[in-house]
């Protein structure tokens, strides 16, 4: 069992919001997801980088930062081992002042006790950006952060993502995507036709990645930010 903190410790913790699609705060909450992939952004580095990037272009300021072990120096725009990511989700607040999450509003809201929340069509969803602090019920802790290349990422990184392995076969084959909120593969709402799973957990995350971030976005490779983290409680 770990040590609670003490209050200067809690204190002492640097916070920064996070951003979560539907999915991946399924995944969050199902302990699947335990990293992320984010780009890398020429604005999160400091003037000297932007000043080497104009001269020799950013893909290549980035490796030469990457290669001479030079990233340890820079702050990371999502924080350092330690650190605190608060998760911001689509959410709505009700007539009572109860915070409603759109990852998991059932399509029976009398379903799982929540009688008091209005059919889906009367919910006013509010983007995630635009979520408070105390709105936010994922608090996710920091493990690493690295640089990498974006085809780098490994089947069992890939699996990290927050994809979930379903068979439909008893076993004999399984398979790797992004499920419906009730976790099953389909297309009710934010999840993958059993046709579009694949076998290769990395094929998956490529499937994932471009339906975020545009097809011409998994072919540049570019540089991301790897970010380990584990789920607070």
């Amino acid at each position: 069992m770990s040590t609670p903190l003490t209050a200067a410790q809690v204190s002492a913790i640097r916070e920064r919001p996070i951003l979560f699609s539907a999915p991946m705060v399924q995944g969050l909450r199902a302990d699947r997801k335990t990293v992320t992939r984010r780009l890398v952004k020429e604005r999160q580095f400091p003037a000297p980088f932007h000043q080497r990037c104009s001269a020799v272009g950013v893909a290549v300021a980035l490796r030469e930062m990457y290669e001479q072990g030079r990233f340890e120096e820079r702050p990371f725009p999502y924080g350092q081992p330690g650190d605190r990511l608060w998760v911001r989700e689509t959410f709505h607040v009700t007539s009572a002042n109860e915070v409603v999450y759109r990852a998991d509003y059932p399509d029976n809201a009398t379903a799982r006790g929540m009688e008091n929340v209005p059919p889906e069509q009367d919910v006013r969803w509010r983007p995630s950006i635009h979520m408070p602090r105390w709105a936010s019920r994922l608090t996710l802790e920091v493990v690493s952060v690295r640089v990498e290349r974006l085809h780098d990422i490994t089947d069992e990184d890939a699996k990290a993502e927050g994809l979930k392995c379903l068979s439909k076969d008893g076993g004999t084959t399984w398979k790797y995507g992004i499920p419906d909120r009730d976790g099953w593969p389909g297309t009710d709402d934010t999840g993958w036709p059993w046709t579009d799973w694949d076998v290769s957990p990395r094929a998956a995350f490529c499937r994932l990645w471009k339906s975020i971030n545009g097809e011409a976005s998994w072919a540049a490779n570019p540089w991301v930010w790897r970010v380990g983290f584990r789920r607070v409680p």
